[in-house]
């Protein structure tokens, strides 16, 4: 019986995993909400560096050319696969990550072990905290040459970029959100790869991170975190829109949201809810799988 319950909902362990997470998080954001802000920080510290670090690849390719032609696409390449270790160390150092917990308090929302008003709570906290992570790297930038040269420009040509979804009208808000929606897609169908008790070794669940992480930087996803952190850094060592830059965010959040939070957390949380099949089949009823 056991067999039969596990071939029909495999996500359960995965979803007692989410539960358990949220479940310190509503300790983290009460009692100790200074650790939880320091962890959102180190999140955003890390994703900093890594940012710095993909562009700084796609600067040098962009000095290299092959008949002529600059290897701009080898640099996104090679710099996107860079990129995705930053989800490795966020998960490995216990950070907090905005587009995780979108997914983990709507499977909690989903089970009713947390309200909306705390789901917030654990959201606008975290967003806090990788701000303030970003603004302390956008802050060392500042008396650095790190972010200047063929590396500032990169980044500032990222940024126009990213600016002119808002100013196109309503087909670039369309392309952003879908771009945000698709981003925090692949960042929770990975992270639910790692907490469904099925892969068992470091390498393979890093290998699974660095993937979605690649795959949303070299098609151009768009993910609200990492753009935040982007746009204080190149807010602070070259200026920027501010206005512009809100308004990416906005819409990123909310495209983020839909992404990981509807079409993952709140997808699995229904398709492994086994409750509606033991009421049908009570003889089936069993102890919860335990997290791993």
């Amino acid at each position: 019986m056991a067999d039969s319950m596990e071939r029909l909902f495999p996500g359960r362990v995965f979803i007692s995993t989410v539960l358990e997470a949220l479940d310190t998080k509503h300790v983290m954001t009460g009692e100790v909400a200074r650790i939880f802000l320091q962890r959102a920080a180190m999140a955003g510290i890390i994703i900093g560096v890594f940012y710095l670090t993909n562009f700084s690849i796609v600067s040098v390719f962009a000095g290299l050319e092959v008949g002529g032609e600059p290897l701009t696409g080898v640099g996104r390449l090679v710099g996107g696969l860079a990129f995705g270790w930053a989800l490795v160390f966020i998960y490995y150092t216990k950070s907090e990550l905005l587009t995780s917990n979108m997914m983990v308090v709507t499977v909690g929302m989903y089970h009713r072990r947390t309200t909306l008003l705390r789901s917030l709570r654990i959201m606008g906290l975290c967003l806090f905290g990788n701000f303030l992570g970003g603004l302390v790297i956008a802050l060392l930038m500042m008396g650095s040459t790190l972010a200047g040269g063929g590396v500032g420009e990169q980044m500032a040509s990222s940024v126009a970029h990213k600016l002119e979804y808002i100013t196109l009208g309503v087909g670039g808000w369309s392309d952003l959100f879908i771009r945000a929606i698709l981003c925090n897609f692949m960042i929770n169908i990975a992270m639910t790869l790692i907490w469904n008790g099925f892969i068992k070794e470091d390498l393979t669940r890093a290998l699974a991170m660095i993937t979605a992480v690649f795959i949303f930087a070299f098609l151009g996803f768009e993910h609200s975190v990492a753009n935040t952190v982007l746009f204080t850094i190149v807010g602070l060592t070259q200026g920027i829109d501010v206005g512009l830059a809100a308004a990416n965010v906005a819409i990123a959040l909310v495209g983020n949201y839909i992404g990981g939070g509807l079409l993952i957390g709140l997808y699995y949380a229904w398709a492994n809810d086994h409750r509606r099949y033991l009421r049908l089949h009570p003889e089936l009823a069993e102890e919860p799988p335990v997290a791993q």
